[in-house]
């Protein structure tokens, strides 16, 4: 069994785990992880998971001395003859506990291992839980000697410890988000680690299939959907989009050394003939205008109107060249309020009549998948959909 520390947004990253392993595989611990049944499990290409661990250790109940106890029994002997030199770090989520204390375990187990002629380096740490980066800037989780304990303590009070099997790489991320040699803000900038989270929503039919994006833009779904090795598929009704998208997958190309299966055209996402096969579609559709504040009533109203008319328009297009149970994951609109909820538009009430029907997660709702920082005024909305 498997714990994920998930992202800023957990619901998100537990309907990807949910869309990726099964609801019956999956399920929440804490409001910020969730357990997951798999025989392998690795957090390449996951977008919503900050953090995996393999658990080792499950207790009923109990405080931090307790745990702290448990896993100095269970490493010294593990590690009494270990060669070379290990790397430790640690992370409590749920504890009420000071950093310090946290900390001293692995100062007592550094003590325990010396006896024993072991070396152990603790990395130092002012929280209670490590950052992504520092996990991944110390390569926690990649290797027999550099090892992360993540112990996660849940409401009704059960702890599970767990050893880390690797942490976002967000080097990476970074490198493709802002290294691509061409991006254009007018047009949105998708986070990757959104593209990827969309893309494993959608999870083509097919291993190797085929991923749409036909609003493609500068290719980020592209992108992140040819790392995970599909073909890729991308139309936009801008000449200039679709040379941006040709310049970035040949980046991508020449500087992850991959060899990418990828066709381009220009198309208006509501009139466009798309060329078979199409094993998923996957999407950020048209946002409308950005908004620094939130919109008057009747200009909410009007922008809404116009974004609910390009995307019916374009959920009917696509819908009659789909097959049957086609996955679909399509970003649309919705925009906060002076109160701080949501107007959405009106077609997510109509998915039926448009010919296609919601997937039903276990773990949350549809109303969940809303993707969003605090300042922002629209907001992604994730239509997770099967073309009925």
């Amino acid at each position: 069994m498997y714990i994920a520390i998930l992202g800023r947004q957990p619901a998100l990253g537990m309907a990807e785990l949910e869309k990726l392993h099964g609801s019956n595989n999956t399920k929440w611990f804490s409001d910020q992880s969730a357990l997951v049944e798999a025989e392998s499990f690795s957090i390449d290409h996951l977008g919503g998971s900050q953090k995996i661990g393999e658990v080792v250790l499950e207790l009923p109940g109990g405080d931090w001395h307790r745990v702290s106890m448990k896993i100095a029994q269970n490493y010294v002997r593990k590690w009494a003859n270990f060669e070379g030199k290990i790397t430790l770090g640690i992370s409590a989520y749920g504890f009420d506990t000071p950093a310090r204390d946290i900390q001293k375990t692995g100062i007592v187990l550094k003590q325990k291992l010396k006896q024993n002629n072991v070396s152990l380096r603790l990395i130092p740490n002012p929280e209670a839980a490590l950052s992504s980066a520092t996990s991944h800037h110390n390569k926690l989780g990649l290797s027999d000697n550099k090892v992360e304990f993540i112990v996660v303590k849940n409401r009704s009070g059960k702890i599970v410890v767990a050893e880390s099997r690797g942490a976002q790489n967000i080097t990476a991320f970074a490198l493709r988000d802002q290294e691509r040699p061409k991006r254009d803000a007018f047009v949105g900038m998708l986070p990757p680690k959104l593209a990827q989270i969309m893309v494993n929503l959608a999870r083509p039919t097919q291993p190797k299939g085929r991923v749409l994006d036909p609003f493609c833009g500068t290719g980020v779904v592209l992108q992140e959907a040819s790392l995970m090795g599909y073909s890729v598929y991308g139309t936009d009704h801008s000449e200039k989009m679709i040379r941006y998208s040709r310049d970035n997958l040949n980046w991508l190309q020449d500087s992850h050394h991959v060899s990418i299966d990828w066709y381009l055209h220009e198309g208006d996402a509501m009139t466009t003939r798309w060329q078979s096969p199409v094993d998923a579609v996957v999407c950020e559709s048209y946002l409308g205008q950005p908004f620094s504040a939130p919109p008057s009533p009747a200009k909410r109203d009007e922008v809404r109107k116009n974004c609910n008319h390009i995307i019916g328009t374009f959920l009917k297009n696509i819908g009659s060249q789909l097959p049957a149970g086609t996955p679909l994951c399509i970003a649309v609109p919705a925009w906060k309020d002076t109160n701080g909820t949501f107007t959405h538009l009106r077609l997510t009430h109509e998915l039926e009549a448009h010919g296609y029907t919601q997937y039903s997660f276990k773990n949350i709702t549809p109303q969940d998948l809303l993707y969003y920082r605090e300042d922002q005024i629209v907001a992604r909305e994730l239509l997770v959909l099967v073309k009925s």
